[in-house]
């Protein structure tokens, strides 16, 4: 597995070895002591999400759970692609309100570990894709959060123009990064 930390290093860009032949590819996906070992992070994975986006434009995100409910997510694209964002929203850190992406897609089988205390999300770049992620912990109504996608403060370059993104009424109604109480701490262990 090759690892690469991206401009925020907390997040890290994974590309697992595939192993092809004329029958097609055989990955691992993920192993603990491998991820632990590259990644530096030891975490135990408790749920599994799936979910489809059919149409290019489909905006999920910028999403993420408080404490004490907070989710690392390790996220992969199984079909299609995705522009796929983390944002950094750790009051205290140097890279408070700065956001990382990569594009993650089926064909290059890329992974993203975005761990608590980032903001996540994702636009689909091609149709029908399908999106796999494993999280540290359970979902949590209470617990959910999320910003504003299209926050201009937060200056991500969004492959889809807002008014041509497709979003939740949820993701249509999240506060701006501004006005954001403090939710995670920079330095701080869950």
């Amino acid at each position: 597995m090759q690892a690469t930390r991206l401009a925020i290093p907390d997040v890290v860009l994974l590309r697992p070895k595939r192993h092809g032949d004329a029958r097609g590819y055989f990955v691992e996906s993920f192993n603990a002591r491998t991820f632990a070992r590259e990644v530096g992070v030891d975490v135990a994975f408790v749920q599994d999400n799936e979910a489809l986006s059919a149409a290019v434009g489909t905006v999920r995100g910028l999403h993420f759970q408080r404490e004490p409910a907070a989710q690392g997510k390790l996220v992969r694209a199984i079909k299609g692609a995705i522009f796929d964002v983390a944002v950094d929203i750790r009051t205290g850190s140097p890279t408070f309100g700065r956001h990382v992406s990569a594009t993650l897609s089926a064909e290059t089988g890329d992974q993203l570990w975005v761990p608590p205390g980032f903001a996540h999300g994702y636009c689909t770049v091609e149709p029908d894709s399908i999106i796999a992620y494993k999280v540290t912990d359970f979902y949590s109504a209470a617990a959910d959060g999320g910003i504003a996608w299209d926050d201009p403060a937060l200056g991500i370059e969004w492959p889809v123009a807002p008014g041509a993104a497709l979003l939740s009424d949820k993701d249509t109604r999240q506060p701006k990064l501004a006005d954001l109480p403090p939710i995670f701490t920079f330095g701080a262990r869950p």
